[in-house]
């Protein structure tokens, strides 16, 4: 969907606040994905949208970016959503660099769908083998990503968020997190980087909720 449309869908839906975090990869050449010769047209875009999203829906449109570490070794491979970063991050130089480049730009970071170290899991395994070694660079990490649960995370008491990991309308449902602050991005991104409660809720369409 282009970013108007993904405005709209969440804006006619009733959501509060959309992140925008497209990702970037670590081959920067990739076409699909913010890069450095994109990206100033890419945070102009969210930053046009942002102004019409609050207008016509007080939909709180945030910037940011998935930084997307793959590796052909589940083990290394990451990703994190940077929330609130309005500078190019890119990982020439490791995730860890990244990350600390994304926390030094003001942005709120979140371990993105880290998948337990074990056998015949998905890839996205190393903050769930390293989470002790990675947790002063991490805000948040997904307890949900849409409906699928990363009980090790409840397990070990990390602050956790639910995310809609959105990448086609079906992705729109599922479970979501709820912040008690001001719906303004410094107020939203500052809640994140702290280790305040978090309140995660699921978000049906609406012929399930007539159901119910």
């Amino acid at each position: 969907m282009t970013l108007p449309e993904l405005v709209d869908l969440y804006g006619m839906n009733g959501f509060d606040v959309l992140a925008v975090t497209d990702h970037v990869l670590r081959d920067a050449s990739s076409w699909f994905s913010v890069h450095a010769g994109n990206h100033r047209d890419y945070f102009a875009e969210i930053a046009a949208q942002a102004e019409r999203a609050r207008r016509e829906y007080d939909l709180l449109v945030l910037p940011g970016l998935e930084l997307t570490y793959d590796d052909s070794d589940p083990f290394e491979a990451a990703h994190a959503v940077a929330v609130g970063v309005r500078d190019f991050v890119d990982l020439a130089d490791g995730l860890e660099p990244a990350l600390a480049k994304a926390r030094d730009a003001g942005a709120a970071l979140v371990a993105a769908h880290p998948y337990f170290h074990a056998a015949g899991a998905r890839p996205t395994q190393r903050f769930s083998r390293d989470w002790r070694e990675l947790a002063p660079l991490i805000d948040r990490w997904e307890l949900f990503n849409r409906r699928e649960l990363f009980a090790w995370v409840a397990e070990q008491g990390l602050p956790a968020v639910a995310n809609g990991d959105f990448h086609e309308p079906a992705h729109l449902f599922g479970w979501k997190t709820l912040l008690p602050c001001a719906k303004r991005e410094d107020a939203v991104v500052d809640y994140l980087r702290s280790n305040r409660p978090a309140f995660l809720t699921r978000v049906d369409d609406v012929p399930l909720l007539r159901a119910a």
